[in-house]
């Protein structure tokens, strides 16, 4: 089976095509899509699907993620991109100086786009915000949150891609989409 990722950050192609390793082939297209504004990364993720699909007419994947601190009231939630490129990881930092409450979360929406229509599918995780980045791994904010004791940025890509936020969402739309494939074994099945 193939699928495309639609993504212009090369970084998540690579952690997409690792998950899905042997058993669906990822072709990674870089496209340039208007960033839906919402404070909901499902719907963000299903208007870049639309977006993506009316210029390639293949099936395909988007996804958005946000990442919200819970003592900044989910700062900086769906804008996660915008405010790593702004202020990046040492601005995030600054912000949480002296602040005793570290709670975040990473929330991805994976939407699947083909001529039947669009299907959104999330996953989340909670952690920490640490004082100092760790680890040498990942991307984004994985250096900055304590997932468990250990940051995404100093677990390996075969383990990222078990715990992640992305991968959650990634296995339910795996299932999902492996059922959809192949109808005659779910029927066999069921």
């Amino acid at each position: 089976m193939k699928l495309t990722m639609v993504t212009s950050n090369t970084n998540k192609a690579v952690e997409v095509a690792a998950f899905f390793g042997g058993i669906i082939d990822v072709t990674h297209i870089s496209l340039d899509i208007p960033e839906h504004r919402s404070d909901d990364v499902g719907e963000i993720a299903r208007g870049k699907a639309q977006y993506a699909y009316e210029h390639l007419h293949t099936p395909l994947i988007v996804d958005d993620t946000g990442f919200s601190i819970d003592a900044l009231n989910g700062f900086p939630g769906p804008y996660a991109a915008y405010v790593l490129h702004s202020i990046g990881n040492a601005g995030i930092l600054k912000l949480m100086d002296g602040v005793k409450n570290r709670g975040a979360h990473f929330t991805t929406a994976i939407a699947f786009a083909d001529d039947a229509g669009i299907h959104v599918f999330t996953g989340t995780i909670h952690g920490n915000v640490i004082s100092t980045p760790r680890g040498d791994n990942g991307f984004g904010y994985d250096p900055i949150v304590d997932i468990n004791g250990r940051t995404l940025a100093e677990m390996s890509l075969e383990e990222k891609s078990i715990i992640s936020h992305r991968a959650l969402a990634l296995s339910k739309f795996r299932d999902w989409y492996l059922k959809k494939s192949n109808p005659a074994a779910n029927n066999a099945n069921g």
